[in-house]
């Protein structure tokens, strides 16, 4: 349920820069308001990250998860009556509150059902839907857009997102200790090895908000999100703009780089439980995958700055999204890792928040760029550009967190 709650949300939220050059003509929109467009979603996501993991740490992920995707899959639905720049940028603003909770609580639902050693590799499986999402992003509400509208697309999306809310009301359950149908046996190998990762003391989700490899996490993440939103939002105006290809040829080109994406997220969780398991150091594993991905792939987005042909330029970021993707599951591990139980939920909230900060800066950021130079090579080198900066901070800063005083201690 979570792989196609994340499909399904990639899905919509990339319908927006698929249908972008058919609304930029039918609601007289310049590159500079469409930057705003893209942004305004991320306004309201960014700050649902953190109330919807906080939330799902007080009332569960499975009560939020049915708030959120029912939010969501009405305004996604709402998009299709805009009139112009103001109606559509309120509805963006609102689909993204919508939307804001749902990795936190994905981080939460995991950490409930699954023991540690097993964490990475879920996260990794339970994410691959929403690159996926992306890819299946373009042929379908392309099709739709194309055939119908690009108002049809938006409402069939919106429709997709209530019948999986109703599945997910019907089928899925908080926690195993409520889980009417699981084993003792079962009971006992979730939980089989969480005691050696859990602190005695409770601490306040505060403690952790203020630790550097929570911090330096939240960048890293972010840096993650420059690459991932640059090529969410502007690539496919990039391959209508400046390589000129039709709307039809763009949406099945632009599926490439996704399907890269689902498999090195589907790889990422792997590869960290792998190395997990070879080291006996689960934090030094989450970093060894975030770091060397992360260079590569912000070296990969700024080489795409200036080749010239489609071909090169599509491999390119293909290699990017993928190693980006690769990366993708340390992050949430990182907080698994390092938070107690009780505020995974929070922490994994407020570093996405941080991480989405990107996806306000970055879009708007290039649509300034493009309007201003007549061209994405500005764009393509400041979203490699931070991911390298980021990967560099993580290598020196995310440490295990020592010394953690007493409750009252943090308090006062």
């Amino acid at each position: 349920m979570l792989f196609g709650g994340g499909l399904i949300n990639y899905m919509d939220r990339s319908a927006l820069s698929i249908a972008a050059p058919l609304m930029m003509r039918d609601l007289h929109l310049d590159t500079v308001q469409l930057g705003f467009i893209f942004s305004s979603f991320f306004a309201g996501y960014a700050l649902f990250n953190f109330v919807g993991g906080y939330a799902s740490d007080v009332f569960g992920p499975k009560r939020v998860f049915t708030v959120a995707m029912t939010l969501w899959s009405v305004f996604c639905g709402l998009t299709a009556a805009a009139v112009g720049f103001t109606s559509l940028f309120v509805v963006r603003v609102l689909f993204g509150f919508g939307e804001g909770p749902f990795s936190a609580a994905a981080n939460k639902m995991v950490s409930n059902w699954f023991p540690r050693r097993e964490i990475a590799s879920a996260i990794g499986v339970a994410n691959a839907g929403t690159p996926l999402g992306g890819a299946l992003a373009g042929p379908v509400a392309g099709w739709i857009a194309f055939t119908y509208g690009w108002r049809a697309s938006f409402i069939v999306l919106g429709l997709i997102g209530l019948v999986w809310t109703s599945l997910w009301v019907a089928i899925a359950v908080e926690r195993p200790d409520v889980h009417p149908r699981l084993t003792e046996a079962e009971r006992a190998e979730i939980e089989s090895d969480r005691e050696q990762q859990q602190q005695h003391r409770k601490l306040p989700l505060t403690f952790y908000l203020r630790q550097s490899a929570i911090l330096v996490t939240g960048f890293a993440f972010f840096g993650y999100a420059t690459i991932l939103y640059f090529f969410l939002s502007w690539f496919p105006i990039y391959l209508t703009a400046a390589q000129h290809l039709s709307i039809t040829s763009m949406s099945f080109v632009n599926v490439i780089p996704w399907l890269f994406g689902s498999l090195g997220l589907c790889l990422s969780g792997l590869v960290c439980d792998f190395l997990f398991r070879e080291t006996g150091d689960a934090l030094f594993a989450r970093k060894l995958v975030l770091v060397a991905c992360l260079i590569v792939a912000g070296i990969s987005v700024a080489m795409t700055a200036f080749v010239t042909g489609v071909v090169s330029a599509v491999s390119l970021m293909a290699i990017a999204v993928f190693f980006t993707y690769l990366s993708g599951t340390a992050y949430w591990a990182i907080i698994q890792d390092t938070v107690q139980g009780e505020n995974v939920g929070g922490a994994s909230g407020f570093v996405h928040f941080i991480a989405n900060c990107a996806g306000i800066i970055g879009p708007a950021a290039t649509g300034f760029i493009v309007h201003s130079t007549g061209a994405f090579t500005g764009a393509f080198l400041l979203a490699g550009g931070v991911a390298i900066l980021a990967s560099v901070l993580v290598a020196k800063f995310v440490k295990p967190i020592v010394g953690i005083p007493d409750v009252e201690s943090i308090m006062s």
